[in-house]
């Protein structure tokens, strides 16, 4: 059998589109009920209600899931996640619970220059069994498709061998590895004062990762004390030319200018946007970028939330992401994110699987081949253990997946 028909659906999330949505379309889910999926060998075939697709098949032929009394949605795409990493900083999370600001702790060695010390030391080897378990707990969450950033090397080798474990982690695990290179992550303390000559060396390491096909995008930390917006737009222009999609971590603590850059840049994502400007907003809703959200990093450094209920108001195409890393936000949980979305950033459960499927999808440029349910696009769908997409954020914080297809093979069943 090289087919599979999931049948009886009591809701069938579709989530169509080849692009991300707007505003008040991020509410139009395109919600089927006792929806059918048919998929044959790694894509979607037909979609419709049991009633228009059963009689069309014969299901003799195929392996029947019977999603009776479940929700059937599209794989969640985690748009923003530094996936390879080594060590931790367990210690600077009790710090800042006692008051320290996490550039406080930055400018006295500890932050992203502290996981440079651990990250040059893991081997390639140890990257890719690392990679193996995060993976594989994204998925057991839904998530197939993940992000994954490099900027914990700070040097060519480093940044290198980042990129290349998640190469090969996207040839060996079921979850797609959508590779960025971001090495202009923070500035190192023999670079203080010479971040011009900084971004000059991390321009010549993307070369040869371009040149290589290890990264897809590329990405920069534009903030007060790390990269000016000067700085960033050298850095992405040059980016662009070498043929790389752009991303950028944009007015996360200060409003410094970061969203108005990346979208005259045209870049695929603004990330972060906690001080988004009103400017910034509505150049962001008149735009193709998408605006990726990270509520779990404001939960966990005590920030505010960016604000998605005003953004999405405005017009914008709002995405949604764990930022799972090492230092300011050590979570992978996305039934954490719907949780924070809905009770601290005003998000409707729509909005959010929007944001978590299409959106996403459009975030990391592969809207035209994932990030929905709909004839032609890759298998890749999740099925909840209970009958409406409600019980996401009720059941708060809680994993509800009970099974993942990605490109038509059940590859978890909790």
């Amino acid at each position: 059998m090289n087919g599979i028909i999931i049948k009886n659906a009591s809701e069938l999330v579709t989530c169509r589109g080849n692009g991300p949505k707007h505003g008040k379309s991020m509410s139009d889910i395109g919600m089927i009920k006792n929806g059918c999926v048919v998929i044959e060998n790694d894509t979607i075939e037909d979609v419709g209600t049991n009633e228009d697709i059963l009689k069309k098949y014969n299901q003799e032929e195929y392996k029947i899931i019977d999603a009776s009394n479940k929700a059937v949605l599209p794989g969640f795409i985690d748009s923003h996640t530094h996936l390879i990493f080594g060590g931790y900083r367990a210690d600077e999370f009790s710090w800042r619970l006692k008051g320290d600001s996490y550039m406080s702790i930055m400018e006295r060695g500890g932050g992203i220059t502290s996981s440079v010390r651990s990250t040059r030391n893991t081997s390639l080897d140890e990257f890719i069994e690392l990679g193996k378990k995060r993976l594989d707990k994204f998925m057991a969450m839904g998530v197939t498709t993940v992000e994954g950033k490099s900027g914990y090397g700070l040097d060519h080798n480093t940044e290198i061998r980042q990129l290349e474990a998640m190469k090969i982690l996207n040839e060996i695990h079921p979850v797609d590895v959508v590779p960025t290179f971001l090495g202009p992550h923070s500035v190192l303390p023999e670079y203080k004062g010479k971040e011009d000559e900084f971004i000059d060396y991390m321009i010549d390491v993307m070369k040869y990762a371009a040149e290589n096909k290890l990264a897809e995008f590329a990405d920069i930390f534009c903030e007060k004390n790390v990269f000016s917006v000067e700085q960033s737009r050298k850095f992405l222009i040059e980016a662009k030319k070498m043929g790389l999609k752009l991303k950028i971590h944009a007015d996360e603590m200060v409003q410094l200018g970061g969203t108005e850059l990346a979208v005259e840049l045209g870049s695929t994502s603004a990330d972060h946007l906690l001080q988004a400007s009103d400017e910034g907003i509505k150049m962001l809703s008149e735009s193709s970028t998408v605006a990726t959200l990270l509520p779990a990093t404001a939960f966990c450094l005590k920030e505010h939330y960016a604000r998605a209920r005003h953004m999405i108001d405005s017009g914008c195409a709002v995405s949604l992401a764990t930022d799972f890393n090492p230092g300011s936000c050590f979570t992978n949980s996305i039934p954490l994110v719907i949780a924070l979305a809905a009770l601290n950033m005003n998000m409707s459960i729509e909005e959010i699987i929007t944001a978590l499927t299409i959106n996403a999808a459009a975030a990391v440029g592969r809207s035209h081949i994932t990030g929905s349910i709909e004839k032609g696009k890759k298998a890749d769908i999740i099925i909840l253990e209970y009958p409406s997409i409600h019980f996401l954020p009720y059941h708060a914080a809680v994993n509800i997946v009970e099974t993942v297809i990605k490109n038509g093979k059940i590859i978890k069943e909790n």
